[in-house]
Order: C-alpha cells, then sequence, then structure tokens
C-alpha cells in the first residue's frame, strides 16, 4: 500500500518507546513500506475493530426479557423474599 501524500494530509508526530521504534523499522524493511503507510494501515485496522465492537448492552439486546419468572412484582418485593429466605434459615438452625 503506497500513499500518495497530498497537500491536504497533515504530518503527526508521535512518541514511542525504543523498542516499539525498532519494530516500526524491521516491518518497514520487511514489507518493503513507509513507516507512514505501516502506521495508517494500523489506525485503519484499529478504527475498524473499534467500530465493530459491540457493548454489552446490545449484545445481550436479543435475549432481554425473553425469560422471566412469571411474576411481574419481583423487582419490588425482593426485600420481602430476602427476608423470609433468611428467616427460614435461622429457624432451621
Amino acid at each position: 500500500m503506497k500513499t500518495n501524500y497530498g497537500s491536504n494530509d497533515i504530518i503527526t508526530t508521535a512518541r514511542l518507546p525504543v523498542d516499539t521504534r525498532n519494530k516500526l523499522l524491521a516491518l518497514s524493511r520487511a514489507k518493503n513500506m513507509t513507516k507512514s503507510d505501516i502506521i495508517i494501515a494500523s489506525l485503519e485496522f484499529y478504527y475498524k475493530q473499534e467500530e465493530n465492537d459491540i457493548d454489552s448492552f446490545t449484545l445481550g439486546e436479543k435475549v432481554f426479557g425473553r425469560y422471566g419468572s412469571g411474576e411481574s412484582d419481583r423487582s419490588v418485593t425482593y426485600k420481602q423474599r430476602i427476608k423470609e429466605k433468611l428467616s427460614g434459615r435461622i429457624g432451621a438452625c
């Protein structure tokens, strides 16, 4: 991938750890690509991955509400159910 840089391109400077810089140089030589082209390809790959990442809500959205207990008041009566379970354990001892 040889990029033709134009007048609309912007130069950006980034600080790299020495080992990252050395890996970039080695990859540049091995692939016969410029460092800029490797960085551009890497950023494009990263952006695509970020776009495709699905948040946990979207991932579970299909199953939310599909399975239920049949009791519509469970969120309202949960404290009472906990008290009943705890008092049953205490009485069983």
